[in-house]
């Protein structure tokens, strides 16, 4: 679904009902001049600041946070802050609240994460969280300090830019060595190749009973310096992949959200209809998390390019449990879809669907879920487009983080 404009909170989900609401719009959290000297404060902080009281409702709405969520102050006082979510949070963070008042387990507050937050305009956008608990007259409330990760000053973008560069030089130099070694590598078996073929073909050109001996000897030795060219390049291979995986027990809700604020840094998300829906019990798996993470930040970047051209965007991640070993995920987006021979070698090296594209990156992630011991695999959407799925293994009783 699309969320454009203001979309008012359902009163009813957090039990207030109207009248309820507009005595909280208009009471102020404080008495007076405190109120006065906190908004004052709060105003002077460049990162959007939030003020909640216990029932969620937004009392305090400072000047950052009017300029980072396109609302004024007037217009979200009284509201339920899950206004400013995206789904699934916006439905469950009534139920977070009141799971921390009853049990005091901190899930989120004084954990500063990376997670993502909805604008008026109902685009979706990366965000760095940080939420604290506040006790002010013996009133209790929660704040949070917003930070948007799409501002970003020019300083850090021409020295991520020069990072750029360089990792480019870099990459083209490795790769100049890489191609130097593996030609010197393989121009040995690949001209012994060529030669025991041509002298085959010449003996059997006018085969004679002991020539046909010898072209039999010659294909031998063909098909063994074939073989010595293929032990070569499975050799490099293993020189430069990192071997076996470091696993460890990680949150796929965490790694999820970190890796959708990163791919909709830079206004990637911009008319993006994005959502999650992760099955909570199957939450915990035994992974490389940074390996993982890149998965699923290469299959949300490639959903995104193929969306570009298309009028309705809609990309979704979900979860669900695939056997009593694996969680299955999917990526799914409203692109124009892949052609069922282009699927068929998708996973291959250096085959791509993008003008330019090297064709490695979807190599790397089937090489990663193959690693992990799951499997990886693409069909048409529910939306019209492609769904990418993976499988991956659940953390079990007994198992310990590294």
């Amino acid at each position: 679904m699309c969320y454009v404009g203001v979309q008012k909170h359902d009163s009813s989900a957090s039990g207030m009902d109207g009248r309820a609401k507009e005595q909280v719009r208009t009471k102020p959290f404080l008495s007076g001049r405190k109120e006065e000297e906190l908004h004052a404060l709060i105003d002077t902080v460049p990162d959007a600041m939030v003020l909640i009281d216990q029932a969620g409702a937004i009392r305090s709405f400072s000047r950052g946070a009017e300029a980072m969520f396109g609302f004024d102050e007037a217009e979200v006082l009284g509201e339920n802050v899950s206004m400013l979510m995206p789904s699934p949070d916006r439905e469950n963070h009534d139920g977070y609240i009141r799971h921390y008042l009853a049990t005091a387990e901190k899930r989120i507050i004084g954990i500063g994460r990376i997670t993502t937050a909805r604008h008026r305009n109902g685009n979706t956008f990366p965000i760095n969280l940080s939420i604290g608990e506040v006790k002010i007259d013996g009133t209790q409330g929660f704040i949070g300090f917003i930070r948007d990760l799409t501002e970003k000053q020019q300083t850090e973008r021409e020295l991520h830019g020069l990072q750029a560069d360089l990792a480019h030089v870099s990459r083209i130099s490795s790769m100049g060595s890489l191609a130097t070694s593996l030609a010197h590598e393989l121009n040995q078996p690949l001209t012994a190749v060529a030669n025991y073929a041509n002298a085959a073909r010449d003996l059997l050109d006018e085969p004679k009973a002991e020539d046909l001996a010898l072209a039999r000897e010659a294909m031998e030795h063909c098909a063994e310096q074939a073989i010595r060219a293929g032990k070569i390049v499975h050799r490099l291979r293993d020189f430069i992949s990192r071997g076996d995986t470091e696993r460890q027990i990680a949150s796929l809700r965490r790694l999820t959200q970190e890796a959708s604020a990163l791919a909709l840094m830079n206004g990637d998300g911009r008319g993006v209809d994005f959502e999650t829906a992760l099955d909570d019990s199957v939450d915990a798996v035994l992974v490389d998390p940074i390996q993982v993470q890149q998965v699923i930040l290469n299959l949300l970047r490639n959903a995104l390019e193929a969306m570009r051209e298309v009028d309705h965007k809609q990309l979704s991640v979900s979860s669900s449990r695939y056997d009593e070993s694996f969680v299955h995920v999917s990526v799914s987006d409203s692109g124009p879809g892949l052609e069922p021979q282009v699927a068929d070698r998708l996973f291959h090296p250096f085959n791509s669907t993008k003008p330019g594209g090297m064709g490695i990156g979807l190599s790397i992630c089937h090489d990663i879920i193959t690693a992990h011991d799951g499997k990886i695999w693409v069909e048409p959407s529910d939306f019209g487009g492609t769904a990418f799925h993976f499988t991956l293994p659940l953390a079990q009783i007994g198992e310990e983080s590294d």
